[in-house]
């Protein structure tokens, strides 16, 4: 090995001398997530220990944008991958565009209900103000399942539109929510801040498809090497957690200016409620039913079928698992 690799070495020099043209620039591939929270750790991984630079991806994540922008730039090819529920691209999808998801992040709901410190219990929450991301996406429509599992009506409650998880866990600790939809750390953070937990969404929804690594499908279809290099990074990340769960916390903790030991207890969390996929699959029932409560709000024709395959392009994801043994 060691002479092979003075041979490589010989001839690269050989080649520089000679004027030889340099190696390939590395593939610049622009992702993009609605807000800074704990299920984008992969990517973080995977950038910090150079995994994309593995598959010779440069690879970037632009945070904060809305999911009308992040689906807008992902047409226009300003964003080749997005990170964030499924909802645009099934909407884009059904009405024929090219949004496909190419693998899962978040399989079951990483949510949990979080009141203040006189709201101890779902009864204490009517007529209560409570923060979600938007009317029509994924907390919303958990935390109206959680409800009505606990006798209120979704009348009893004040649901507003107030944006991503620090969003509301800051207005939160301001008092202008009473209680909010928040994913990890927020939820230990906000505990330990005297804030009451009155339950994890997956008691009441254990499948629900959060997080979907999205791209456009003609862009895929131009650049499967890419593709699939991109997923087997993310792969290689999500490997890492289990692997090195010390180093994981860490790199979480600087990305979410958060303390060490609450990521490493989400993160472990995250794993062991089944949160997190680690092979980084689709969850079929749990796709579908966002596709339904979908539905239900008029987003999608209430005539359409649930198909899989036309939401999902499974090849990249297949390819990157075999070619790590994904077990």
């Amino acid at each position: 090995m060691f002479a092979r690799s003075l041979g490589l070495f010989a001839l690269v020099t050989m080649m520089s001398a000679l004027g030889a043209a340099p190696a390939r620039a590395a593939e610049a591939v622009k992702s993009a997530v609605a807000a800074r929270v704990i299920f984008a750790i992969p990517y973080w991984i995977a950038e910090r220990k150079g995994y994309f630079k593995d598959e010779g991806i440069d690879a970037s994540l632009a945070v904060g944008l809305t999911s009308s922008e992040i689906t807008a730039q992902t047409r226009a090819g300003a964003l080749q991958i997005t990170f964030g529920g499924p909802d645009a691209t099934l909407i884009d999808a059904i009405k024929g565009g090219s949004m496909r998801i190419v693998a899962g992040v978040v399989r079951r709901p990483p949510l949990w209900l979080i009141a203040k410190s006189s709201i101890k219990s779902f009864a204490d929450l009517r007529g209560a103000n409570i923060g979600v991301l938007s009317l029509t996406e994924g907390s919303s429509k958990l935390l109206l399942k959680m409800a009505r599992a606990e006798g209120l009506a979704p009348g009893d409650l004040k649901i507003t539109a107030v944006g991503g998880a620090p969003t509301r866990w800051n207005l939160l600790k301001a008092g202008k929510i009473d209680a909010g939809m928040q994913p990890l750390p927020l939820n230990y953070e906000a505990e330990a801040a005297g804030f009451n937990d009155l339950g994890w969404a997956g008691k009441y929804e254990p499948e629900w498809q959060f997080i979907t690594v999205n791209a456009s499908a003609e862009w895929a279809n131009r650049n499967p090497k890419t593709t699939t290099g991109f997923i087997r990074a993310l792969l290689r990340g999500q490997a890492f957690i289990a692997s090195n769960p010390a180093e994981a916390a860490q790199i979480a903790a600087d990305e979410l200016k958060s303390q060490v030991s609450l990521t490493a207890r989400s993160l472990s969390a995250a794993v062991q409620l089944g949160i997190f996929d680690p092979r980084l699959d689709v969850s079929e029932i749990g796709l579908q039913r966002v596709f339904e409560n979908m539905q239900g709000e008029g987003a999608i024709p209430a005539d359409r079928q649930f198909d899989l395959g036309r939401v999902f392009v499974p090849d990249y994801l297949r390819a990157a698992q075999r070619s790590l043994a994904v077990k």
